[in-house]
C-alpha cells in the first residue's frame, strides 16, 4: 500500500531502480540521457551520434520504453512508483493540483535542475499524474489527472491570460479567479504560476511583458517603487526601496539609479532630488516653465497664491522657488497688486 506521508523523494535511488527494471543497456542509455537524469539532457541527434544509430530510431527506442515503463507502473510491477505518484499527489492536493516542476523539487527535494529532471521522469510514469512538457508557453508542469489532465491545464491557463489581458492591468489571484469564474483562488494561483507569459509581484498577477510584475531593468524597478508608493520619492528613498524589496537583482547603486531617473521619460524631476511619474500628470521644464503652463492654460491674470497653488500641484518645491522666479523672470508680468500674467 503507498505511504502517502513521505515527505522527501531520494530521486537518484528512485530512478536507478526503475532503470534497473530495462533489460538492454542501450535502451537505458537513451533513456537516462534523453531525460537528463544524471547530466544534462540530451538531443536524439547526440544520443544517435553516440550509440551509431539514427535520431528517429533513438525516438522509437524512447518512446517504446517510456510506454512499456508505464504500463509496468499501472500494473503496479515498477518499484516504489505507487509510493512516488502518492508522495506527489500529496504535495500537489495542497497547492490546487497543479505545480510546476521546479517547485515540486523544492518541496520535495534539493531543487536543482538534476532533480527537477528526475521529479518530471518519475511523475510521467505515475498512472494518476499528467505532465505538461516545457516549451514557448509553459514550464513543465506536474497535474493531478482526475482534477486537471495536460488539455485542461492549458486550456484554463489560456483563459486566465485572456481575463488578464483584458483586466489590463496587474491585479490580485482573487480578483483573477473572479472574472475567470474560477471558484479555487488556489487553483488559478497554481495554473498562473505554470505559464511563461505570465509574472507575479507584490501579490499581483500579469502578462510578463508588463512592467509592474516583471521588470526587465533599473529603470522598470524605479517605475514599480514608484506606483507602488503612490507619490513623489526622492532618489535616495528609491534606492532604499529597491533594496528592500522583492526584486531578482536588487544589487544597483543610487548613482545608477540617479542615472536612470535622469534618462527615461516615465520620471519627472519636481523638486530637488525628487521624482514622479509622467502619467500622474507631471510634465518636465523648470519651475517658470510651469508658471508659464499655468497662466497660458488660465488664459488671464491671476494672483500670486493662485500660481503658487497651481504650480505645487506639479512642482515639489518652497513656495519663496515660486514667488522668485515669478518676479525675477522676464517673462511675468506684474498687471496689479500680488497678480501676474504672461508677457506676451
Amino acid at each position: 500500500m503507498a505511504d502517502s506521508t513521505i515527505q522527501t523523494l531520494d530521486t537518484e535511488r528512485l530512478v536507478n531502480e526503475t532503470l534497473a527494471t530495462i533489460d538492454r543497456e542501450r535502451e537505458r542509455e537513451i533513456v537516462s540521457r534523453r531525460f537528463g537524469l544524471f547530466d544534462r539532457k540530451e538531443t536524439l541527434e547526440q544520443i544517435g551520434e553516440l550509440l551509431s544509430i539514427t535520431r528517429e530510431r533513438v525516438r522509437q527506442l524512447e518512446k517504446a520504453v517510456v510506454t512499456r515503463l508505464k504500463q509496468t507502473a499501472e500494473q503496479g510491477n515498477l518499484p516504489n512508483i505507487a509510493d512516488v505518484q502518492a508522495t506527489l499527489i500529496n504535495q500537489l492536493t495542497g497547492i490546487g493540483n497543479v505545480a510546476r516542476v521546479s517547485d515540486l523539487a523544492i518541496a520535495l527535494s534539493e531543487g536543482t535542475k538534476l532533480e527537477q529532471a528526475r521529479v518530471a521522469f518519475l511523475a510521467r510514469l505515475c498512472p494518476e499524474l499528467a505532465v505538461v512538457d516545457e516549451d514557448d508557453h509553459f514550464y513543465q508542469t506536474v497535474s493531478i489527472a482526475s482534477a486537471l489532465d495536460a488539455p485542461e491545464v492549458k486550456t484554463q491557463v489560456q483563459g486566465i491570460i485572456d481575463v488578464i489581458a483584458k483586466l489590463g492591468e496587474p491585479k490580485t489571484i482573487e480578483e483573477i479567479a473572479k472574472a475567470a469564474n474560477l471558484s479555487d483562488v488556489e487553483q488559478a494561483a497554481a495554473l498562473a504560476s505554470t505559464s511563461k507569459h505570465l509574472a507575479t509581484l507584490n501579490g499581483r498577477w500579469g502578462l510578463v511583458k508588463w512592467p509592474m510584475v516583471n521588470p526587465k531593468n533599473i529603470r522598470d524597478k524605479i517605475y514599480v517603487i514608484l506606483k507602488e508608493h503612490g507619490k513623489h520619492m526622492h532618489f535616495n528613498e528609491i534606492a532604499a526601496a529597491i533594496k528592500d524589496s522583492d526584486f531578482k537583482r536588487k544589487d544597483v547603486t543610487t548613482q545608477a539609479i540617479h542615472n536612470e531617473l535622469i534618462k527615461d521619460k516615465r520620471f519627472v524631476l519636481i523638486g530637488r532630488g525628487i521624482y514622479a511619474l509622467k502619467e500622474w500628470g507631471y510634465k518636465k521644464g523648470t519651475v517658470a516653465d510651469i508658471i508659464s503652463e499655468v497662466l497660458r492654460e488660465a488664459g488671464e491674470p491671476l494672483h500670486r497664491d493662485e500660481i503658487v497653488k497651481r504650480v505645487l500641484k506639479s512642482r515639489f518645491v518652497k513656495e519663496t522657488t515660486i514667488l522668485l522666479n515669478l518676479q525675477g523672470k522676464s517673462q511675468f508680468k506684474r498687471v496689479a497688486k500680488a497678480t501676474y500674467e504672461l508677457a506676451e
